[in-house]
């Protein structure tokens, strides 16, 4: 099974990346975890929304320690884990680059950059404890 993280970061084979660094959404608090998904469009979605100035970018990782599921998604909005989401305090190994991907329709890719603007503020952060 591939492991998938989606960002603007500018990494390459054999970076880690790591907790501890500013999150990528919401209000940019110190991540405690690393995320990654086994479906490409959960990567997708990262890549897409996550805050920088670079382009998206999806990364093919492997989690160098235990994995749970992300409870931001299984517990919130889909039970049972279907985005194959996961979340780690262990760093992820950059193993590559899917450098051919295809992103969300504008629209759409509008309608959820709304919404995240919206539950920020409402104050809905996600969870890292």
């Amino acid at each position: 099974m591939h492991y998938y993280h989606g960002t603007r970061a500018d990494l390459k084979p054999g970076d880690l990346i790591k907790p501890g660094y500013s999150s990528n959404f919401g209000s940019r608090n110190q991540a405690n975890h690393v995320y990654l998904t086994a479906t490409l469009d959960a990567a997708v979605w990262g890549a897409e929304l996550a805050i920088g100035e670079g382009p998206g970018r999806i990364y093919i990782v492997e989690p160098t320690g235990p994995i749970e599921d992300d409870p931001n998604l299984t517990d919130k909005k889909f039970p049972g884990n279907p985005t194959k989401s996961y979340r780690s305090r262990d760093p992820l190994l950059v193993s590559g680059e899917l450098t051919e991907w295809e992103g969300h329709d504008p629209e759409v890719l509008q309608v959820m950059k709304e919404n995240v603007e919206r539950l920020k503020q409402l104050g809905v952060e996600a969870i890292d404890d």
